[in-house]
Parts: structure tokens; C-alpha cells; sequence
């Protein structure tokens, strides 16, 4: 069957605030979509891949109408939904007998709530589209009902017209991930296409790796809780193969590992540095890990295996507010992770968030105060963001109100507000800690005597632009869709 994939079409001004485009953009090939592509195309089928990172809307149907897909699957997350629901309804407008689809991070959030915004819409994939998208397409080919098909929610039709949802339940978690084919990069932009943001990779292009699926935590904010028990692991051999692919056949020159927590196994994380530190290929890497999962002897592991940089999520100075958020994680933690990984070489950039439930503006100054503390490399000061499926959303009464609509469900948009600070204080939490961390003689000097290469100068110049937005554009993070005063309960919205 002839089957397309598409990621909506999308651009800087859909996600990020305008004066900081150019030193947050990131492009990243979406190796969810790759991975149901691949998948799809193992078990026989013909597959278009359209990114809308650099395909524009018109061109993306336009190559719709072109391939004639039998088949179409949609991605769908929260803050580009929208494009995701005109992508769906002007699909079906080419040909009515396309059987649509939708999966992704909000589809796995809202569940059947997503058919609210559609009158076409056939089936949602409620989880990973590895197993579920062949089984359903084959169902179709075979003329069958998706009655059974594990992590499906789909329409029912009746022969008077109507339809009834019917929900298959929880998607079947895949545990030998060995066997999954590797993402079908070749299906999608050449690699060099995909540049990271500014800053946050050494050499060029980048190849992200996805070794390990699900979280061993349960954070109030992410709306995979409670879908995904634990982390499941790719062997390390397995891993080694797909990064000997993307440096052989893609030209990567470093790799990204996107895990949630890259070192939830301590033994896996040792096992996979050793086979990386023993490769013919030496390139540098990046990767994520909680604060908790890592010591001084693992981090140095790490480094020697060409490690250059980790994500540490830190979230908050305050103890209480990390409580708040059931990060499982304590202040020290986090202070002493941060410590370890620069004695052991390894540059560190950690994300902070305003706006947890129970926080206080003077909480929000200390939280500042040991970003200052720690110095990590890099820093973001973001608001939180209230995914439907996560408990912050689909509980919002218990921790505060959401406001706004779901294109504001960000980093940056203060959609959630908790009962104890009002939305213009988390905005301006964002500008004083920006401006006091960026603007220490300290760190200035730091960068100006760091840079190296044409690529340090290029990322200098493009945070330079960034703070000098900062600097002279009074209050630079309120939001700029003019909706702060609208406010939604969830339970009694379908547009939520």
C-alpha cells in the first residue's frame, strides 16, 4: 500500500518568541516518524516522507496528490496542532478515500478527545506507531476492522452513515527494540539539512540516536506518565551499528543521543562508552541524564568515550518545588552533578522551570540564585508547559489554571499558572534570570576567550543578538498572541 508520513508544515515564529528564534531553533530529523517509516516500509509498503520543517504547506499537498497514498499518518503536538488538524482536513480534500491518521505526543495526551477537532479523521495511535501502524494497514488491505489492534483508537462506521469510537486500549510496548529497523533516514532531508541549535553540537552534521525508550520517573508535567513503566535498552552492539550507519552513509560528524535519561543503566551506559571508546570512529556526543543516574566515575567514562556535553534537567533550586514536580531528585543532586561533570571535562547545560505548582516569586529568585551557584555552560529559563495526559493538565484544578490555548502549550508561554504567582511574575522570573546569568562579567569573558572556531564566533554572535533583544525590548518574554487573559478548564473545553 502506498502510505505517507508527514510532520506538518512549520516555522521559528510557530514555536519560539521572534527576538530569540535565532538562538533557540533547532532542526532535528524526527526520528519518531522515521522509525514508523522504516517499519512500514519492512513489511512491504511504499512510503513518502514529507518533514514540513522545509516543506511548506501547498508543496506538501501537493506531493499528496502526487503519490496518491492510500494511507496517510499526521504527527500532532500540542503548540502545532493546529497545522496538524488544516494538514488532516486539506488531505482529505484531495481524496476522500485517504484513510487518515494521527499519532504523536498530543494524540497519546488527549486520546479520543482528538476527534473533537475532526469530521475525517479514521484512526489515533495511542502510543508507538512501530507495531501498530503495519498491523492496522495490514487490517486494511485485508478489508478488516482494527477491532484488537493494541494502541488504536478508531471510528466504527455504521452502515446509516454514523460511527461509533472504539478504543483498543493501551499499545503494546516493545521490548526486544533489536529488532526495530533503524530510522528510514534516507526517506527524509539529507542530514546536513538538520542543524542544531547554536551552541548545543561541536562538528556538523549531526546524527541523533534514539538508544532507549521510556522514563524510570514520573514527573507531574510529562504527559508519558504512567504509559511507559521504566526504560527499555537497545544493546550497546546494536546501538554501535546504527551510529557506524550514520557516520558511513549519512556523513554524521557527532551524535546526539535523545534518550530521556541516557544513563538510567549504569552498567548499559559503561558498556556502550567502552564499545564507543574502542570504535574506529571518534566523534564527539551529547546526551541527557538525570542528576541522580550519574557520579564522578561514570561521567569521566563518559568523557574519555568523547562525551562533550550533557543535559542535566535541574528544573529548581528550591526543594519543595522539585518535590512539587515528584522529580525524585534533591538540591545536592543536582549540585553535585553538575560539579562532576565539569571536573570531568564535560560542558553542562541545564534547563530551569517557572511556574511550579506552589511556587513563589522570592522561590523563583532562588532558583536563579543557584543557576548563578552551580555555573553550569548553558542555561534556559522556561515556563511550564501543560501537556494533556500529564497530571498538571488532566488535574489542573489541584495545582492551578491554564490559560490560553493549546499552540501556547510551550516552554515559553506560561500556559499553566499556579495558584501561587500570577503569569506576569513567571515573565518576569524569565527576564531577570536571563539577564543576571548572561550578563555576569564572568560568563561574558568566559564565552568571548572560548571561542575557537568560526562555529564558537557563529554561536557567540547569534546569543550576542539574543541578549541585545533581551536587553533593549521591555518585557520581552510576555507573550505575543495576546491571549493572556483567556483562561480554559480543561474538563469543559474540547479545544483543550
Amino acid at each position: 500500500m502506498k502510505c505517507a508520513i508527514i510532520f506538518p508544515a512549520w516555522e521559528a515564529s510557530d514555536v519560539y518568541i521572534s527576538g530569540f528564534a535565532g538562538s533557540q531553533i533547532h532542526y532535528q530529523q524526527p526520528t519518531g516518524i522515521l522509525y514508523v517509516a522504516a517499519a512500514l516500509r519492512e513489511a512491504g509498503h511504499d512510503v513518502l516522507l514529507l518533514d514540513g520543517a522545509f516543506i511548506k504547506h501547498d508543496d506538501i499537498l501537493k506531493r499528496i496528490k502526487e503519490f496518491e497514498p492510500k494511507f496517510a499518518g499526521v504527527y500532532g503536538n500540542a503548540p502545532l496542532w493546529y497545522k496538524t488538524v488544516n494538514t488532516i482536513n486539506d488531505i482529505k480534500k484531495i481524496d476522500k478515500n485517504i484513510f487518515l491518521a494521527v499519532g504523536g505526543p498530543y494524540p497519546i495526551g488527549a486520546r479520543e478527545k482528538v476527534f473533537e477537532d475532526f469530521d475525517n479523521l479514521d484512526v489515533s495511535f495511542t502510543g508507538e506507531g512501530d507495531i501498530a501502524a503495519p498491523e492496522a494497514i495490514e487490517r486494511l488491505e485485508k478489508n478488516e476492522s482494527l477491532k484488537g489492534v493494541a494502541g488504536v483508537i478508531y471510528k466504527e462506521r455504521k452502515d446509516d452513515g454514523s460511527y461509533e469510537l472504539i478504543d483498543n486500549g493501551p499499545p503494546s510496548l516493545i521490548e526486544d527494540l533489536d529488532s526495530l529497523p533503524f530510522p528510514a533516514r534516507d526517506l527524509a532531508h539529507p542530514l546536513k539539512w538538520y542543524r542544531p541549535t547554536a551552541g548545543s553540537y561541536k562538528k556538523y552534521p549531526v546524527g541523533t540516536v534514539l538508544s532507549s525508550r521510556g522514563c524510570n520517573n514520573r514527573c507531574i508535567y510529562c504527559f508519558q506518565v504512567g504509559k511507559q513503566p521504566g526504560i527499555r535498552y537497545r544493546s550497546p552492539e546494536n546501538v554501535m551499528l546504527e551510529i557506524e550507519e550514520l557516520i558511513t552513509k549519512y556523513g554524521a560528524r557527532e551524535i546526539r543521543f535523545i534518550d530521556d535519561n541516557f544513563a538510567g543503566d549504569y552498567k548499559w551506559t559503561e558498556e556502550l562508552c567502552k564499545l564507543i571508546e574502542e570504535s574506529r570512529f571518534k566523534f564527539p556526543w551529547h546526551a541527557s541524564v538525570r542528576a541522580d543516574a550519574v557520579d564522578l566515575p561514570l561521567l569521566k567514562k563518559m568523557r574519555h568515550a568523547g562525551c562533550w556535553e550533557l543535559l542535566i534537567g535541574i528544573e529548581s533550586g528550591v526543594q519543595k518545588n522539585l518535590d512539587a514536580m515528584a522529580k525524585n531528585v534533591t538540591v545536592e543532586q543536582n549540585r553535585n552533578a553538575v560539579l562532576w561533570s565539569k571536573k570531568a571535562g564535560i560542558k553542562v547545560y541545564t534547563p530551569y522551570i517557572f511556574g511550579v505548582p506552589g511556587e513563589t516569586f522570592e522561590e523563583g529568585l532562588k532558583t536563579i540564585e543557584f543557576a548563578i551557584e552551580v555555573d553550569p555552560h548553558y542555561v534556559n529559563f522556561h515556563t511550564l508547559a501543560p501537556y494533556p495526559g500529564a497530571p498538571i493538565h488532566d488535574n489542573v484544578k489541584e495545582y492551578g489554571t491554564i490559560v490560553g490555548d493549546k499552540s501556547e502549550f510551550n516552554f515559553e508561554m506560561a500556559a499553566f499558572i499556579p495558584y501561587s504567582m500570577t503569569r506576569d511574575e513567571i515573565f518576569k522570573l524569565r527576564e531577570l534570570a536571563f539577564r543576571r546569568f548572561y550578563r555576569r562579567p564572568k560568563y561574558i569573558l568566559r564565552r568571548i576567550f572560548g571561542v575557537r572556531t568560526r562555529h564558537d564566533f557563529r554561536t557567540l554572535y547569534t546569543g550576542a543578538i539574543s541578549f541585545l533583544y533581551l536587553m533593549l525590548k521591555k518585557n520581552a518574554f510576555i507573550h505575543h498572541k495576546g491571549k493572556e487573559n483567556l483562561q480554559i478548564e480543561p474538563n469543559k473545553s474540547t479545544s483543550i
